[in-house]
């Protein structure tokens, strides 16, 4: 059976991923399925014991997963490695004494606990001894209804707080401030206080680099000679063509051409274009650059789709510099103004119009889990939703591999 998983990042007070939250569905094409919370635990332990692994989705972080009242009673999570896997009760979840037994056991069994969407009453004062993270909804409480739980659980050093639904940079910071140490959503995806940043002339060399593999037929010797004049470059690609990620015999390389030879110019493209957004120094997250590449294998991918009418070129690139604004803190306008981009990727990105602005806006719904928005904009483009939905699967284990590079 078929599993399709959105992952969001949450991250430490450092930016850095601590874990992910993993979202999983069966199918997109019944966007209100009639299939029980209980049901779709146990279908989704299934599919990651024998669909997706939990390796491949979250690249070793910790992997959020949430469980209902039965599946906690019925001891679900133990069917999971106790070293990978964050145990989330679930909001909708009535505390008892049944329910407290099972969460006991589940702690001392060696799971880290987690109450989602904690609302406040007595009776979860009994869990708080197995308890080592709770999860406050941002846009549902106040700051004063905060500050009453930090009270409250001053007497259980060993749970932390994690903000979720965070989606501004001042929401980030008073969540700090307050003494948070975890934060989900996607306030780092946005741009902060806006810089005016200047591209460096390596950035616009790699810039022209793209636009010139970009053509019908790219002139592979100009390309080659761009190589030659970067020592880092060239250092770098021929570390990157006989890397593992290319399941070939590895043979001598003893120029630049031979690199480029050997990865093909689809992977030179790719190549370029991380390399692209690794040269911003920034003090920003590494999982944007992740984000980055999902966006932009997910959109080659869909333009790979039977009937769609997108260069895959084209389409990798409007996702990957799709969140160049928050990367730079400037403008999107502003960014590509110094770019030699085509004015059909300028306009997607800038004015959010045509098909591949559609792209973008999908994997956008994806990156939420919002289902039902996903399968609605995959109908609007023509494409089977069950294929987008996997697109976006092996997209993000497909950059999560790749970005190990850009470090």
């Amino acid at each position: 059976m078929a599993f399709y998983a959105a992952r969001q990042p949450i991250l430490d007070i450092n930016k850095a991923v601590y874990a992910y939250e993993l979202l999983f569905r069966e199918s997109l094409k019944n966007v209100f399925p009639d299939v029980c919370e209980n049901e779709a635990t146990s279908k989704m332990i299934d599919g990651l014991q024998t669909n997706l692994g939990l390796d491949t989705l979250t690249q070793n972080k910790l992997a959020f997963i949430n469980f209902t009242h039965d599946t906690l009673i019925d001891r679900y999570p133990l069917l999971l490695p106790n070293d990978q896997v964050v145990v989330e009760v679930l909001e909708t979840v009535r505390p008892g004494k049944k329910l407290l037994a099972a969460v006991k056991e589940i702690k001392e069994q060696g799971y880290i606990v987690a109450l989602d969407d904690y609302i406040h009453e007595p009776v979860w004062k009994h869990f708080y001894p197995y308890t080592d993270i709770i999860k406050i909804d941002w846009q549902a409480m106040s700051v004063e209804e905060i500050k009453q739980v930090i009270t409250d659980i001053a007497d259980y050093p060993q749970i932390k707080l994690l903000a979720e639904k965070v989606e501004t940079h001042e929401d980030y910071q008073t969540a700090v401030d307050l003494g948070f140490s975890y934060f989900q959503g996607y306030f780092f995806s946005k741009p902060e206080v806006l810089k005016g940043y200047s591209l460096q002339p390596s950035q616009l060399a790699l810039a022209q680099l793209m636009s010139e593999m970009a053509e019908d037929e790219p002139n592979i010797n100009k390309i080659t000679r761009a190589f030659e004049i970067d020592v880092n470059m060239s250092f770098k690609l021929l570390k990157y063509a006989q890397s593992s990620l290319f399941n070939r015999a590895q043979k001598e390389i003893s120029n630049i051409k031979q690199a480029i030879v050997a990865i093909g110019l689809q992977e030179l493209r790719r190549f370029v274009s991380l390399m692209f957004t690794a040269q911003f120094k920034t003090d920003k997250p590494h999982e944007l650059t992740v984000m980055s590449l999902t966006r932009a294998r997910f959109c080659e991918s869909i333009a790979a789709l039977p009937g769609q009418k997108i260069d895959k070129s084209s389409a990798f690139l409007v996702g990957l510099l799709s969140l160049l604004d928050a990367m730079l803190d400037t403008s999107i306008e502003e960014l590509l103004a110094k770019l030699p981009l085509s004015e059909s990727i300028k306009t997607a990105l800038i004015k959010g119009e045509g098909l591949m602005a559609d792209y973008i806006n999908l994997v956008r719904r994806y990156e939420k889990a919002e289902w039902e928005e996903a399968y609605f904009i995959s109908m609007k483009i023509n494409a089977d939703s069950d294929r987008t939905a996997k697109c976006f699967t092996e997209a993000q284990a497909w950059a999560s591999e790749r970005a190990e590079f850009s470090k």
